[in-house]
């Protein structure tokens, strides 16, 4: 099995409610480490960079509304194949299709505000991990 790194968000709505310690939780008990993590606003500018491969659909704007309204909290993890076991922690994006324990099953309110963000495979990873923790060794 490969060690390997993938990025994490706990997004403003999970913030909001108090769900931080809940989710961190989850990471631990099913074998990530958190490597590097900071709490911060994000800016207009830093969530559309962040989001720019959204740029032409429908939903760009809602997106960067949610995740520049209040603090989320940008993690990065480590772990044997940690990108698949994060995806498969956070669950299924729509929270009503998660499997019972996930993340999104627990905290998650609909598709739009579903607690978490987990990289989608390697590049990603890296894309945004140098987005969130730029000149950092993580």
């Amino acid at each position: 099995m490969a060690i390997e790194k993938t990025f994490a968000i706990v997004k403003p709505d999970a913030v909001e409610k108090s769900h931080i310690g809940g989710i961190l939780a989850l990471i631990e008990k099913n074998g990530l480490r958190i490597k590097a993590m900071r709490m911060m606003h994000m800016t207009r500018p830093i969530a559309e960079g962040f989001y720019a491969v959204h740029k032409e659909r429908p939903f760009f704007g809602e997106l960067v509304d949610f995740m520049t309204r209040g603090p989320c909290v940008v993690m990065v993890l480590e772990g044997e194949n940690a990108i698949a076991k994060w995806r498969e922690t956070m669950g299924a994006t729509d929270p009503k299709k998660a499997a019972e324990g996930t993340v999104r099953k627990l905290y998650g309110a609909n598709v739009g505000e579903n607690a978490s963000h987990g990289s989608d495979g390697p590049d990603t990873a890296r894309f945004e991990i140098g987005w969130f923790f730029p000149g950092y060794d993580v």
